[in-house]
């Protein structure tokens, strides 16, 4: 469906990406993730239309579009701020690209009837102006405005980075929900690893330009294949020497002590969940309650090592108590 061959792009001196390659399924919700200024939202606007690579090419269906128009390209896309006409009431927002298209008065009413259904509008939010909605509103009525034109694909470069959590949440069931009835191909710009591991069937991470890792959320998560997305892939306790020669001499691991262990807060745990578990002796410096799970850090060896444990109601653990964590040597990635 979509395909970046080899592209580049410059500013100046500046290489923003270099040599990216990339092939995106017809249907797919792919996301592009990363830290702030590693050349996601840049990548995204190449593909719109509002910047030109300096080497490479775009391809849409095996048809070239690096050069065409953005008018002419039948992307529709929804923006950080949104960029909604504040001096519009919410009809005249939504309707604004098919006024362009010159559609007629009845297919336009109809089309944006339609499309409010889908997103959690109603007819009364019409003659409201865009400065009175709250943030989620003013979201959906950009989504809107994006997906009444009927694109062939959907670019959304963080949209619910503006929203409280509780709402952001709610959103995201809503979008990938949109997503999957319109079948239609959605690209998503993110810096939250959550957000990009519920809603996303596969995900780029990206690094200073170039793309580290494509895969599935499993595979991202479970299967990194650099430090860089290990470590921001989600919370992560690092071992050191000390811990790693300790579990080798306990399991026959050969686990290399002179590189970096890293190891998921889930995984490591104070009960022994299997045989193969290690049992390393921590002292309980700090927890975090968190309501479903509490987080406890201890202290291993002068190493901080944190877990997640369930929160079921009954065992409770205090600061300042010994006790043995848990950990499993195939769990634990080097790279």
């Amino acid at each position: 469906m979509i395909e970046f061959k080899d592209i580049q792009i410059k500013y100046g001196d500046y290489v923003a990406i270099d040599r990216l390659h990339l092939h995106i399924q017809p249907g797919e919700f792919f996301t592009f993730l990363g830290p702030s200024g590693c050349g996601k939202t840049t990548t995204l606007r190449a593909l719109a239309g509002f910047i030109t690579p300096s080497q490479g090419s775009i391809l849409v269906n095996k048809k070239e579009i690096t050069h065409l128009p953005v008018e002419k390209r039948k992307i529709g896309i929804v923006f950080q701020s949104y960029a909604l006409f504040p001096t519009m009431n919410v009809y005249d927002n939504i309707a604004f690209g098919l006024k362009l298209q010159k559609k007629s008065r009845a297919e336009t009413d109809q089309k944006i009837k339609e499309v409010v259904q889908k997103i959690g509008l109603n007819e009364s939010h019409f003659t409201r102006n865009v400065a009175e909605l709250s943030g989620g509103q003013q979201q959906r009525v950009a989504l809107a405005r994006a997906i009444v034109l009927e694109p062939d694909i959907l670019c959304l470069d963080e949209p619910l980075s503006n929203l409280d959590a509780k709402m952001r949440i709610g959103l995201r069931s809503e979008l990938k929900r949109l997503q999957r009835e319109l079948g239609i191909t959605t690209l998503y710009v993110t810096h939250d690893q959550e957000e990009a591991l519920t809603l996303s069937d596969r995900i780029a991470v990206f690094k200073k330009g170039r793309i580290e890792q494509i895969g599935t959320p499993y595979e991202i998560y479970n299967r990194s294949a650099t430090e860089f997305v290990c470590d921001f892939i989600g919370d992560m306790n690092r071992l050191d020497q000390n811990i790693l020669q300790a579990i080798n001499q306990q399991t026959g691991s050969s686990l290399n002590p002179s590189r970096e262990g890293y190891i998921r807060l889930e995984r490591a745990s104070l009960h022994q969940l299997s045989d193969a578990d290690v049992a390393l002796n921590g002292k309980i410096v700090d927890r975090e309650y968190h309501g479903m799970y509490i987080k406890y850090t201890l202290n291993v060896d002068g190493s901080l090592i944190k877990c997640i444990e369930k929160n079921d109601g009954d065992v409770y653990f205090e600061a300042g108590e010994t006790h043995r964590l848990y950990l499993n040597s195939r769990d634990i990635m080097q790279f």
